[in-house]
């Protein structure tokens, strides 16, 4: 630095020794400049004549500038850019971003009408609709002003760079009215645009799932797996779900060839779905292939024992008598020996063979530590095959009334209750989100049943006095306020005086095989 400071004091120094010494040369110089202008001489000194020659140039310049002044008023006013465009533009401009910026806190803050006014003065500063319509567009929704809305979006459609915000923005607004017909074709189209946005993937999953479009769901599943949205144990899950609809579809249709593919498809993509395996292993018997549906049941029941997946395997052999069912059922019993689902069904299988006490060691301690419906029925199935009083299987009936109705199709998503599996939950139509659990219930559920349960079991004790009344069990399930099941197996047992007659217990129970009832192993081996 200290060199450079050096070198310019020496350049100037220079500069003025030189012009010094020019201005002293051209003093002393005794020559005259002589300049003729129309026919006029001026004579001048040489530092005269440097002068001069400064002065014209300085003002040549002041009048180029001038020009120059001149041309860009009349480009200006013209609408050309110039600098004077150009400074009013960066004024327009920062007060449309100052607007703009006000609007997106005022969305933010949740005043809708502020932000849209902001917007519109933003959009008369910047002329970039594409920004500030998207404002209008959020604003109007968030005050309610759902014309405005669509009508902005519909604006975005015309610019390619805009088009996608515009098409999922209406989407959302179809599907918040309710009309997901059209939502389906905008969800089509956004997909379209851009085929990895995760938001589009997921909710045009669910339209074709809800309009049971299984195949475009899978393709719609495939691209969320390429696009790194889903895991690949999830995609091979909903893979299997969206397979087992389009089997349940062609089964209903009458193209068997079909069904068998999609269901065995189904089950090769999980094993443990027990829907796929039942609907697999179905299959497989019609096809006479006994080995592939008794297979398919037990890689099954070895991820968890269900009651569907036993009579999948009941009616593998439709005929058999109930000690060679029992002897057939064994290579399940093995499994999960624990599993309540197991302690039933082997205690269904001994009450078929009329081994009450079999069957109560069967059931274990089940209906005291997890008593559900079809627990105390079972219970009550066994008091009375065992010649237990009357008012004893009343007990357990009564029980089972206001008992849980143990694992059910529950929506994992609303808690919703289906009587079978469904790909799709009726309530929230949420995908995939059925799972065969415990169904949460309130404690007032079946308060007024409860409370009502003396009354019920006071009136039989009158009426059986009654010599008039030669049956009055019946009765009982008329006076209650109480579900169906446990109803129907009370009127049955009361149609049998002898609970040791062939077939007696196990069509009672057949009666409430689906909601947490007794399964049809059971009520096969009785037929």
């Amino acid at each position: 630095m200290l060199l450079w400071s050096v070198l310019k004091i020496i350049i100037f120094l220079t500069v003025v020794v030189a012009a010094a010494f020019g201005v002293g040369y051209l003093l002393e110089t005794e020559s005259m400049l002589l300049i003729t202008v129309a026919g006029r001489e001026f004579a001048l000194t040489p530092l005269s004549g440097v002068v001069a020659a400064v002065l014209l140039l300085l003002l040549v310049y002041v009048a180029l500038k001038l020009l120059g002044l001149l041309v860009a008023t009349i480009r200006f006013l013209n609408g050309d850019e110039t600098a004077i465009s150009r400074y009013f533009n960066r004024r327009a401009e920062r007060k449309g971003y100052q607007a703009l910026s006000e609007g997106m806190l005022a969305l933010a803050s949740g005043e809708g009408r502020l932000a849209i006014r902001k917007a519109e003065r933003a959009e008369g500063y910047l002329k970039r609709p594409e920004l500030t319509n998207l404002l209008v567009a959020q604003a109007a929704e968030m005050a309610g002003d759902t014309a405005k809305a669509t009508e902005t979006y519909k604006r975005l459609l015309a610019d390619d760079t805009t088009r996608f915000v515009g098409i999922r923005g209406l989407m959302k607004q179809k599907l918040d009215a309710g009309d997901t017909d059209t939502a389906l074709k905008l969800a089509e189209k956004a997909f379209a645009l851009r085929p990895q946005h995760h938001e589009v993937q997921d909710t045009l999953l669910t339209l074709q799932a809800g309009h049971e479009d299984w195949a475009g769901a899978r393709k719609t599943l495939a691209a969320k797996l390429k696009a790194g949205a889903l895991p690949r144990d999830v995609h091979k899950r909903r893979d299997a779900v969206l397979a087992l609809a389009d089997a349940r579809d062609a089964l209903a249709e009458g193209k068997i060839d079909t069904a068998s593919k999609e269901a065995t498809e189904a089950n090769r993509l999980s094993p443990d779905l027990v829907p796929a395996a039942v609907m697999a292993a179905r299959m497989a018997i019609q096809e006479s292939k006994p080995k592939v549906a008794t297979r398919v049941i037990r890689k099954a029941w070895d991820a968890a024992p269900h009651p569907d997946l036993a009579a999948a395997f009941a009616s593998i052999e439709p005929e058999e008598t109930p000690a060679a069912r029992i002897k057939r059922f064994r290579v399940l019993l093995a499994k999960h020996p624990a599993d309540a689902e197991v302690k039933l069904l082997e205690a269904e299988l001994q009450i078929a063979a009329e081994d009450y006490a079999a069957a109560r060691k069967a059931l274990g301690d089940l209906p005291e530590t997890a008593p559900t419906a079809r627990s105390l029925t079972i219970m009550a199935a066994i008091e009375r095959g065992e010649g237990s009083e009357d008012r004893v299987v009343r007990g357990w009936l009564a029980k089972a009334v206001t008992a849980s109705r143990g694992p059910q199709w529950t929506c994992e998503n609303c808690g919703h209750v289906h009587a079978t599996w469904q790909p799709v939950c009726e309530h929230c139509d949420s995908f995939d989100t059925l799972a065969w659990a415990e169904a949460p219930q309130s404690e007032s559920a079946f308060a007024g049943t409860a409370q009502m349960l003396p009354l019920i079991v006071g009136a039989l004790e009158d009426r059986r006095d009654d010599p008039e009344i030669e049956d009055p069990e019946p009765e009982v399930v008329d006076a209650a306020p109480v579900e169906e099941t446990p109803a129907e197996v009370t009127e049955d047992m009361a149609e049998e005086n002898d609970p040791h007659a062939p077939g007696h217990v196990l069509p009672d129970m057949g009666e409430v095989s689906n909601d947490a009832e007794t399964s049809e192993p059971a009520r096969t081996a009785a037929n």
